[in-house]
């Protein structure tokens, strides 16, 4: 396949120019996050000297009100402010979030509040952008799938740029240096916006084309601070995040059966092929959170530092991630065009599971090769390789999924919902990481180590296989439903 087949196909040179705008912002604000995501828990153990434990708790209930945050974003930016100004404000308050946390000196009620504002400004801008380019195409338009891969690139492209570059700068200029880059990421992600605002004017939610009072901005904004001083007390409060992740949930539930209800028969049938894909998404995100975790202390403990020769921080092996991902997403666009009505979303998401299973089951057969608990890092090269291959087939077809599907008034709400998987999933992968976590003395052993990493990550990969099988059996299911609603529209 040449390279110039590959643009044509994946269609990189001919989408709207809204859509070259929402890349860019989409490509620096995911820059920034995952820069500090990747780098976040070692931080917290090595110079915080939390325990991995309390790492994976403190980093869980950070994502978790990340991702939870977002159907309150959505919502705003649907109803009260417009997507366009809610990107903005949101962009403000992760600036000052980034930089509380790169300016703190390792004070940590500094680093808790840079946290609450992170998570407050991610859930105000996260749904946004994506529901702006969701108006940018006819749900019938044949570049959609295409165009929400490439956007989903933009993410990986950010993310391996910042996962690359943030821990070599922590190790040799230190760490609030380091955390200094996604304060970097933001302000080009906010001068962007602003200087090529100019291409998205016709585009947005019903707000964005009203004016909107000195109240609205006012009463907007004193929920902002509300939101981020709870916050802040909750990560102080860990259980009792759990408590209100459940109530917000119950809440967006309710609302989404209130809308669904209200809706004509083939709207509910939409309703109910985006809540089937969304429970099976919650189950990648699970596997997806053992990055961060689990599997970036396995690389720490249990992988050598070195690829082909050259040596790496082991923080940095999480940029393989997105470098599959940029590597297989024109590949898969291909499949995607060529396999068409054949290979409906259903199935994807069922073999992408698949793949997720074997990134898992991958790593416990590279132990047997091992050296005094010491594994060659070609088994975790070919396990994100495995890992980046099932996470476009689901997370990178979901947004496409929700524009394809929902409807053009509940677009900002129903991402949000998707985002919200995320919330959840945290504290599932937070507990199963925790099951890696040593007591003191063991963690230097990396024989031991190595037996509690083989042992988790087989019960992982065992475990996602059969909840892929089962997503197989029932995808020809999911199909007539999506055929009946294609019927009824006709």
């Amino acid at each position: 396949m040449s390279l110039k087949d590959n643009i044509c196909n994946f269609n990189l040179l001919k989408q709207p120019k809204p859509f070259y705008l929402i890349f860019s912002i989409e490509l620096w604000e995911r820059f920034s996050f995952y820069g500090l995501q990747g780098i976040l828990t070692i931080y917290l153990t090595k110079i915080l000297n939390m325990s991995e434990d309390a790492a994976f708790s403190l980093f869980s209930a950070f994502i978790a009100l990340v991702y939870g945050f977002v159907a309150v974003g959505g919502w705003i930016g649907d109803k009260i402010l417009g997507s366009k100004r809610v990107i903005i404000l949101g962009t403000l308050t992760l600036i000052l979030g980034y930089s509380l946390i790169a300016f703190s000196k390792n004070k940590i009620f500094l680093i808790y509040f840079g946290l609450s504002c992170i998570s407050v400004g991610n859930g105000l801008f996260k749904s946004n952008p994506s529901s702006l380019l969701s108006s940018c195409y006819d749900k019938k338009d044949a570049r959609l799938d295409g165009a929400f891969t490439m956007y989903y690139m933009s993410i990986n492209i950010g993310s391996f740029l910042s996962m690359l570059t943030t821990p070599v700068l922590a190790k040799i200029y230190g760490w609030n240096i380091a955390f200094s880059l996604s304060v970097f990421g933001l302000l080009v992600t906010l001068l962007v916006f602003l200087s090529f605002k100019g291409l998205i004017k016709n585009i947005g939610s019903y707000p964005d084309f009203q004016s909107v009072s000195s109240k609205t901005y006012f009463f907007t904004i004193s929920g902002i601070i509300v939101l981020i001083l709870i916050s802040n007390w909750l990560l102080y409060n860990l259980k009792v995040i759990k408590i209100v992740l459940m109530i917000l949930s119950m809440i967006i539930v309710i609302k989404f059966i209130q809308e669904t209800v209200l809706m004509k028969r083939s709207d509910r049938l939409k309703m109910l092929i985006i809540s089937i894909l969304t429970i099976e998404a919650l189950i990648f995100f699970v596997l997806y959170g053992q990055m961060p975790m689990s599997i970036n202390f396995f690389a720490a403990h249990n992988v050598k530092n070195t690829i082909f020769g050259f040596p790496i921080e082991s923080a940095q092996y999480q940029s393989l991630n997105p470098f599959w991902i940029i590597i297989f997403s024109p590949i898969l666009s291909r499949i995607y065009d060529k396999t068409g009505k054949y290979l409906m979303i259903s199935y994807k998401f069922a073999i992408g599971m698949i793949f997720c299973s074997i990134s898992f089951l991958i790593l416990p057969i590279g132990s047997i090769f091992s050296e005094c608990g010491i594994v060659s890092p070609l088994w975790l090269i070919f396990s994100y390789a495995s890992q980046g291959i099932g996470e476009l087939m689901i997370s990178g077809l979901g947004l496409s999924m929700i524009a394809q599907f929902s409807p053009r008034r509940l677009m900002g709400f129903i991402m949000g919902i998707w985002f919200l998987t995320n919330s959840v999933s945290s504290f599932i992968s937070g507990y199963i990481s925790s099951l890696t976590a040593f007591p003191e003395g063991i963690v230097t052993d990396p024989i031991e180590s190595l037996k509690v990493y083989d042992s988790v990550f087989t019960k992982i990969g065992i475990i996602s296989l059969i909840i892929s099988i089962i997503m197989l059996y029932t995808a020809p299911y999911l199909n007539r439903i999506i055929l009946l609603k294609t019927q009824d529209k006709q």
